[in-house]
């Protein structure tokens, strides 16, 4: 049966290196301080001014410090097994060619079509928060943009679809909301629950429609769906691409066609302002800090917080039914470590790969920890944990101590994050998608053609530069934000079990980095990404699963049938097996 044999079949390392010398090769342009910036850039975004006030103030407190050290130990795990890999293997292709090689073709399949949809899905996220973020900026130079170039026609709330529009109704701006609401407010200051889709007060701030709240409940104005309250509705605006987004896309994407050497450049400026805005906030910011902030109430939510499918089985549980704690606090913020494995994706356009991956990747991921401890000590030290902002939680902090200025740089900072985030995120997924298609199991004349001048992946990358505008222009994107995160997850146990399992497999194999106490590393970096895994709702995992399932339908359809090592495998067993001409000819079984 050559099918079974070829589903579990591993491609040489001998191979992998013998490719390497080939023609078609990508240009090797990149050193190991470009790479470290890559990591920084894919790692490191607004989100570092924005979701650590939220974290501090409802999860963890000040000792979301802590929760950062975890989930950066937690990321060292996984990236020290990066490492060996990316040092023996230095080509395009990521944990797709590390699976490979290890533990078969179907698995690496599977953790390719994982991988080109965290890219994927994560650019179109970061450039939809480019756009939203953008259009703050702009507002606060007085330049509004229509609403219908402000977002996609639909917004995801809570599992549901909704339209992406705001009207007024006698005077007053509305929106729908999915709400399930123990107390909300009604027409005539009625107070009782509301649980289903409603008309809802609400705001315009740029982008964002958000809605209205006194008392800390929400200003209901009638159900969706009530025909009179919708006949008196006028000057409805509904939001029809994002128009930003758009642009924004097509820019990188023409800078990523262009050239490696032009990306990276265009990345180190992008890293060169978000560090440097960082740093500002970490050393002026701890001028102003209060000692007090922290010894006061250093983890009020506990040093627990572990949930299994959302159902809390560590530590107590916050208002909301969610875990709080230390521990609950690094499951959040670990996503804010995602992008640093990106850096294996360019091994094959690094000058001395199997030096200068493994730097890059440990120093990313170093740098980065750093980064985000201090400007989480510095947030903690000048507000109470309690008073800081969830929306804007260092702009708001700096605010509170006449710094007004200082909010600029932060802006700044923040669409320069979010453009090196989005840079990395889509010079990544096009690598995966070549070293697919060397194998067969891509169209090769699409994916795999590299440009004769530039040495970029062209075709690939505008195909990939395509989807993501479509997709943050035309749809809510937030719904599959989620699937970023269990399918980063899942590729790092990937790359932890092969590293495992390589040093078993081919143990004389040259290994210029190694990663230390194998398996005590592999093992403990599968089991905290499983636990975090576990920590994220059932409702990803079936995301997983339907993504997954795709995956497999076009495997059996298209890759098996054209993959290079399936047909060697096939070919291999027809010159072996005897004649079939009479009915005795075949008695070897095979």
């Amino acid at each position: 049966m050559s099918w079974r044999r070829q589903l579990l079949a591993r491609k040489s390392l001998e191979t992998i290196l013998a490719e390497m010398e080939g023609e078609n090769r990508l240009k090797r342009a990149l050193g190991p301080v470009s790479l470290t910036a890559l990591g920084i850039g894919a790692v490191i975004g607004a989100g570092i001014f924005v979701a650590t006030g939220a974290a501090a103030k409802d999860v963890a407190g000040p000792a979301l410090m802590v929760s950062y050290l975890v989930a950066g130990l937690t990321c060292i795990f996984a990236a020290l097994c990066y490492a060996e890999f990316a040092s023996m293997a230095p080509v395009a292709g990521s944990a797709y060619t590390y699976a490979y090689t290890t533990l078969g073709e179907l698995f690496a399949w599977i953790i390719g079509w994982d991988l080109v949809l965290e890219y994927a899905v994560a650019a179109a996220t970061v450039a939809n928060g480019w756009s939203s973020y953008s259009q703050s900026v702009l507002l606060k130079l007085g330049v509004v943009l229509p609403m219908a170039l402000c977002g996609a026609p639909q917004k995801y709330d809570q599992g549901h679809i909704l339209p992406n529009s705001i009207a007024k109704l006698e005077g007053h701006e509305i929106t729908q909301k999915y709400l399930d609401e123990k107390e909300a407010q009604w027409p005539g200051g009625e107070i009782k629950p509301a649980k289903g889709v409603f008309w809802v007060r609400a705001t315009r701030s740029g982008a964002s429609v958000d809605p209205i709240k006194e008392d800390g409940r929400v200003l209901v104005m009638g159900t969706v769906g009530d025909k009179e309250l919708e006949s008196r509705l006028t000057d409805i605006q509904t939001a029809r691409m994002n128009l930003l987004a758009i642009l924004v896309v097509s820019a990188v994407t023409a800078v990523l066609v262009k050239g490696i050497q032009e990306s990276a450049g265009f990345n180190a400026l992008m890293v060169a302002i978000k560090v440097s805005a960082v740093l500002f906030v970490i050393v002026v910011g701890a001028f102003y800090i209060n000692p007090e902030n922290w010894t006061r109430d250093f983890a009020p939510y506990g040093w627990t917080g572990v949930s299994v499918f959302g159902i809390p089985v560590l530590g107590k549980p916050g208002p909301e039914g969610t875990p709080v704690g230390m521990l609950a606090g690094a499951a959040i913020i670990f996503f804010a470590y995602i992008g640093f494995d990106a850096v294996s994706t360019q091994a094959e356009e690094a000058k001395n790969p199997q030096r200068d991956v493994p730097i890059g990747i440990i120093a990313s991921l170093i740098i980065c920890t750093i980064l985000y401890i201090g400007v989480v000590a510095v947030l903690t030290g000048m507000v109470p944990y309690k008073e800081l902002s969830k929306d804007a939680g260092v702009s708001d902090a700096f605010r509170r101590i006449g710094l007004n200025w200082a909010e600029f740089i932060i802006a700044i900072a923040g669409v320069a994050g979010i453009t090196s985030v989005l840079l990395v995120m889509l010079l990544s997924a096009p690598r995966v998608f070549l070293a697919m298609a060397r194998d067969g199991l891509v169209p090769k004349s699409v994916f795999a053609s590299v440009h004769p001048t530039w040495k970029t992946p062209w075709i690939s990358t505008i195909l990939i530069g395509a989807c993501v505008m479509l997709m943050t222009a035309f749809l809510p994107i937030d719904a599959l934000l989620h699937l970023t995160n269990i399918g980063t997850l899942f590729a790092f146990i990937i790359v932890c079990a092969a590293v495992w399992v390589m040093r078993y497999v081919n143990p004389e194999a040259p290994r210029p980095f190694r990663c230390p106490l194998v398996p005590v590393v592999p093992v403990a970096g599968i089991l905290c990404c499983l636990l975090l895994m576990l920590s994220l709702p059932a409702a990803n995992w079936l995301r997983l699963f339907v993504w997954l399932l795709i995956g497999l339908v076009i495997y059996f359809c298209y890759g098996m049938w054209h993959s290079t090592q399936g047909k060697s495998l096939r070919e291999a067993l027809k010159q072996i097996e005897p004649p079939t001409a009479g009915p005795q000819s075949n008695i070897t079984g095979r």
